[in-house]
């Protein structure tokens, strides 16, 4: 006869015969960390590749004749042809030189913080912005309601930090250790 306490709990033979625990061990925290680890590699390559490409014009989403290091501007080719309840707003801000450096500066420091393992607070709470910009600037959506790539990166971003993903396929336990950032927990 076995019994179990919960859902999770390892199965325990009982009776005469059972002076030892049947156990079965548990890999799922260690596999999760490795998907999570996975998953923030993969988020940081979005953004890392975005900025890649805006500035060098690889010809994926940027043409290389609007590449950002030949004059050419990140956000006025989206952000000018923005429709939907917040288009005044943003193609007011297409094309300035603060928006395109702002917005530059995010993806890259996103996608290395993400991609290193590192600042992993500071990247969610600038990714959720940047998200959340570029959701609003998606409104309104084609496909669904309300839902929409955005708001899942933003989620994803948010259960990374959470869970301390950094450690796992990064640089985060080293990056811990050091004293400037364990007297700004902040940083981590």
């Amino acid at each position: 006869m076995t019994t179990s306490s919960s859902h999770d709990a390892p199965i325990r033979a009982t009776g005469p015969a059972a002076a030892e625990p049947v156990t079965t061990p548990d890999v799922r925290p260690v596999a999760l960390q490795y998907v999570l680890g996975l998953l923030r590699l993969a988020l940081g390559w979005t953004f890392l590749w975005a900025f890649l490409d805006k500035t060098f014009g690889l010809g994926y989403s940027t043409p290389s004749e609007n590449a950002w290091i030949d004059g050419g501007s990140p956000t006025s080719g989206y952000l000018s042809g923005v429709e939907g309840p917040f288009k005044d707003f943003f193609t007011n801000l297409a094309g300035d030189t603060w928006v395109d450096w702002l917005f530059m500066i995010g993806l890259l420091g996103i996608g290395l913080a993400l991609i290193l393992g590192i600042g992993m607070r500071v990247a969610a709470v600038a990714g959720v912005l940047m998200l959340a910009m570029m959701y609003m600037a998606s409104l309104p959506l084609e496909t669904n309601p309300f839902m929409d790539e955005h708001l899942i990166e933003a989620l994803a971003i948010v259960v990374l930090a959470l869970t301390f993903s950094g450690r796992y396929l990064g640089l985060g336990r080293l990056w811990e250790r050091i004293p400037f950032v364990q007297k700004n927990r902040w940083l981590i």
